[in-house]
């Protein structure tokens, strides 16, 4: 059997004439390719048709794939060699790759990938980590990194991954380049290795939106027609309070552009987490049974929590086997994870068939969801974020919105913010791939037009250092109460307040801080003040109610807690807190 590493041609087993691969040494050239490549080939496509018949589609363009796409005659490494030693060449090529060679595209070389395509940082125990062309002190992102770096360093046109939790998104928030999820199961996964099967999608990299916008009719086999109008841009105002940049970067560059192309009249805000909480069942049900439950974000934290365990499910029925007899060299954390019990497939799968048909719903009719692609800039090297639970957990509740409900999502740059890349993505309902790669081409251009503008607008300038700032404090004092200490968190809840007084959750989180300090009488005058700015703040009434029972007014204690129970009627804290104040009166 001939090897994968030598210098040959090999007729491929495409099903068109003409169409050779060319392998060369499968060294990795480091300092050229920035560590994006494991190797260098070519699948080389059909002749151009003789005129007057249209070229190629995708003719004159160059493209890489993330090894875990079947090449006939190569092993996909699965970003382990130790997979490579103990498989097979593949006797066909992927039939995604097949289609892009028969439309007139180049492959070029196949790219890095996490270990088994299981993390979202970009690093990989053997190859190494691919540097990040636009951002060299920050990692790529991954699963799919080196895709994302390929294409952001110019080397290629686009690039295919496969995104997970993730895995081609994030590495295009982080490289600064579009990546497209498109639809569950809108794109073949045959000769593909999988990883979670129900989460895995083929998903691709651009840097133009033309080339994106080419590639994906391409391989989701639509056609030309006239484009639709969008009805509607829904902000998710909840997600974009996560993001650790300052969110008016990010939502007043779309928020102008859709102005200018659409009008006003079709921007709307929501709170998401809120939607989705009353439409998901199976996720109440899990969230009951999780100690984090009452926690901020709870309902898009519990999904993105629900989503990383059906990852690590499916992947350990997938893989376990070939891992428990080979022993592989790969990263630790996959390898902890395959021990973990985990017996709630059902209910994980209730959870995304209940999420579709709520975005579904709130997407019908030609709408957009927009939401940050990522918490913020990617994290530098050897950060402590990369290996933080906690980090990865917000981050993957982001990605959990479509690749839960199998809905299509693209990542869309919007410059840099302090050097590194930022971006924003929209999200179409399940089997809106057209509109959305429409949708995606006509406002691009607005989009990056817009970038400056927001960037110097001397009016918004003062007001948006300090919310930054406003907002910095306050996760510093997220970081101090979770740590217990409860008057370093209200010194930083206080700044938060001195440089904008208009968010009721500043208040509400001093407040937090102030039971902890038995300081009762400042927590109720805080949290009157949350209320004041948000008369729904479940939060600031039970911990107004805690203060004012622990000065004795227990009838107004009792006020607050029944109303926080209006407000949201499952609320277990509020409902105990009620019980055992009318024991008192008894």
């Amino acid at each position: 059997m001939s090897s994968p590493s030598a210098n040959l041609w090999v007729l491929l087993g495409l099903g068109l004439a003409g169409v050779l691969l060319v392998t060369r040494s499968l060294r990795r050239v480091v300092k050229k390719d920035l560590g994006a490549f494991l190797d260098r080939l070519e699948l080389l496509p059909p002749p151009p048709p003789p005129p007057p018949k249209a070229p190629h589609p995708l003719s004159g363009l160059s493209f890489a794939v993330a090894d875990l796409f079947d090449i006939s005659e190569a092993i996909a490494s699965f970003g382990c060699p130790d997979w490579t030693a103990t498989h097979h060449p593949a006797t066909h090529t992927s039939p995604v790759i097949s289609t892009l060679v028969e439309n007139g595209a180049t492959c070029v070389g196949k790219t890095v990938i996490d270990d088994m395509a299981f993390g979202i940082s970009g690093d990989n125990k053997s190859f190494g980590m691919p540097t990040n062309p636009v951002a060299l002190d920050r990692i790529p992102g991954g699963s799919s990194s080196g895709s994302a770096v390929a294409v952001a360093a110019g080397f290629v046109d686009f690039a295919l991954g496969v995104d997970t939790v993730g895995g081609v998104r994030m590495p295009g928030a982080y490289c600064g380049v579009l990546g497209f999820r498109p639809s569950h199961s809108a794109v073949s996964n045959i000769g593909v290795i999988p990883v979670s099967p129900s989460l895995d999608t083929v998903g691709w990299f651009a840097k133009e939106p033309g080339v994106l916008h080419k590639v994906g009719y391409v391989l989701l086999q639509l056609s030309y027609t006239n484009s639709y109008q969008p009805r509607q841009f829904i902000m998710a105002e909840d997600c974009f309070d996560m993001v650790k940049i300052q969110s008016s970067r990010l939502t007043q560059v779309v928020v102008r552009s859709v102005e200018r192309l659409f009008g006003r009249q079709v921007l709307s805000n929501l709170n998401l987490g809120n939607y989705l909480a009353a439409k998901l069942s199976s996720l109440k049900e899990l969230q009951s049974e999780n100690k984090n439950a009452n926690a901020k974000n709870s309902t898009l934290l519990s999904l993105g929590s629900a989503m990383h365990e059906l990852q690590k499910l499916e992947f350990k029925d997938q893989h376990i086997m070939w891992i428990e007899a080979v022993k592989p060299t790969i990263d630790s954390y996959i390898t902890r994870s395959i021990l973990e019990e985990n017996f709630k497939s059902d209910l994980y799968q209730s959870i995304r068939h209940e999420l579709r048909e709520a975005l579904n719903s709130l997407l019908k009719d030609d709408k957009v969801l927009v939401i940050p692609t990522v918490l913020g800039l990617p994290p530098k090297l050897n950060s402590k974020e990369i290996s933080s639970d906690d980090y990865s957990l917000r981050n993957l509740s982001l990605s959990a919105i479509a690749s839960m409900s199998g809905c299509c999502q693209v990542t869309i740059p919007l410059g840099t913010y302090e050097k590194c890349p930022v971006s924003v993505s929209f999200i179409a309902r399940h089997g809106g791939d057209r509109f959305l790669l429409d949708i995606t081409q006509s406002l691009y251009t607005t989009l990056q037009e817009e970038i400056e503008p927001v960037i110097k607008s001397k009016t918004s300038s003062r007001q948006v250092n300090n919310d930054e700032a406003a907002e910095a404090a306050k996760e510093k004092g997220n970081i101090a109460y979770r740590e217990k200490q409860w008057q370093k968190a209200a010194s930083l809840y206080s700044e938060a307040i001195k440089l904008n007084g208009k968010k009721a959750a500043y208040y509400s989180n001093r407040a937090a801080a102030y039971l902890e300090l038995g300081s009762y009488r400042q927590a109720e005058t805080d949290c009157s003040n949350a209320i004041n700015l948000e008369p729904k703040n479940v939060k600031a009434y039970l911990r107004r109610g805690t203060a004012r029972e622990m000065l004795g007014y227990y009838k107004e204690a009792i006020d607050d807690f029944q109303y926080a129970l209006v407000l949201e009627p499952t609320n277990k804290t509020a409902n105990l807190a009620v019980n055992r104040l009318k024991k008192i009166f008894q």
